[in-house]
C-alpha cells in the first residue's frame, strides 16, 4: 500500500465518522525541509562552525587543485 492508498482509506474513514479530511500526500514537504535545513543550520551554530556556507565551501575544498610542494611529485595533469 502507497501513500495515496493510505491516504483514500484515511478519507473514507474521516467521512464516514464525520472526522475532518486528513491533508493529502505531499501537502507539508516543502515546510518539513525548511525546518530540517533550520534545525542543521542551529546545530551548526551551537557547535561553534559557520551556519551557511558549509556545502558550497566543501565542494570547493575538493574540486580545487592544490598547489604542489617544490620538491614534491607534480600534479596529475600539470605539464612537466
Amino acid at each position: 500500500m502507497n501513500a495515496m492508498h493510505q491516504y483514500l482509506f484515511d478519507t473514507y474513514r474521516a467521512a464516514r465518522l464525520g472526522e475532518p479530511m486528513p491533508p493529502a500526500p505531499g501537502t507539508h514537504d516543502v515546510a518539513v525541509l525548511r525546518s530540517v535545513r533550520d534545525r542543521r543550520r542551529f546545530e551548526r551554530v551551537l557547535a561553534g562552525r559557520p551556519a551557511r556556507g558549509g556545502r558550497l565551501a566543501a565542494l570547493r575544498r575538493r574540486l580545487r587543485p592544490r598547489a604542489s610542494r617544490p620538491g614534491g611529485p607534480p600534479r596529475r595533469g600539470a605539464a612537466r
